[in-house]
């Protein structure tokens, strides 16, 4: 059994911690304890809102392609509110990769430019 330094309860010698007031019970656990806790790391706001940037452009610019009574074709990025011909759709599928390209993207490029 070992005793508390704190509270002088005494515990079983595999307590690391005092259950009574949460002291360690030895130096050495004090310091291994201060060895594994890590700073918290924040992600890269800057790359985060860069990400929210292209993400709102992306939806400014959407893809657009023929109507589905025509043969399918890409027309290009075009303002929302100025499709390359007038029966033009935007392309759901390829603003469905786009944005979800943009966004895994951003928040990878946010994980691997945190600040440490």
């Amino acid at each position: 059994m070992k005793s508390c330094p704190r509270c002088r309860k005494e515990l079983p010698e595999i307590y690391r911690y005092c259950t009574e007031c949460g002291s360690p019970l030895d130096a050495s656990v004090v310091s291994s304890s201060a060895k594994t806790t890590l700073s918290p790391e924040a992600l890269n706001l800057q790359v985060l809102y860069g990400m929210v940037a292209v993400l709102v452009l992306a939806l400014l610019f959407p893809p657009w392609e023929t109507p589905p009574t025509q043969a399918p074709e890409f027309l290009g990025l075009h303002f929302i509110l100025a499709p390359p011909t007038p029966d033009a759709v935007v392309s759901r599928l390829l603003m469905t990769i786009e944005l979800v390209t943009i966004a895994i993207a951003g928040f990878y490029g946010a994980f691997l430019f945190r600040q440490r």
